[in-house]
């Protein structure tokens, strides 16, 4: 008898368990594309990156600075260690919407990935009114 009690209240235990756990279930709203950057050029207002989309094909997006700065930032800077890891560029969205950017960038500007934009290359129309990143798949 004391088996059989036993055996119930460990079946209930195991039902309530798997009914609470599918309530609570560890889903995100959240999804990210993740690009190797080929190159990032530093610009007063922000940074073009030069990635490698989907398609294998070069693409470009610009990123203002103020993305970077302050709560609730649409962007961050990770810096990579030593190592032979390549800088990538991930960027999330929640419920299809943009949220925001993830640089992982190599520390050293000597690094091949880091590039200089030439003094008469105006790109300040590229910055302006930013308001998600620009991607092509």
């Amino acid at each position: 008898m004391k088996k059989i009690i036993l055996l119930a209240v460990l079946a209930a235990f195991c039902l309530g368990t798997f009914v609470f756990a599918q309530q609570f279930s560890n889903e995100s709203n959240y999804y990210y594309f993740s690009y190797p950057i080929e190159k990032i050029y530093v610009h007063r207002l922000g940074y073009m990156i030069v990635y490698r989309g989907n398609s294998n094909r070069m693409s470009r997006t610009f990123v203002p600075h103020e993305w970077f700065e302050g709560m609730g930032a649409k962007g961050e800077i990770v810096y990579l260690g030593t190592g032979n890891e390549w800088p990538t560029m991930t960027v999330y969205y929640e419920s299809g919407d943009f949220s925001h950017v993830r640089l992982r960038l190599r520390r050293e500007r000597s690094h091949e990935t880091w590039g200089i934009i030439p003094l008469n290359m105006n790109l300040d129309q590229y910055f302006q009114d930013i308001e998600e990143i620009d991607l092509e798949h």
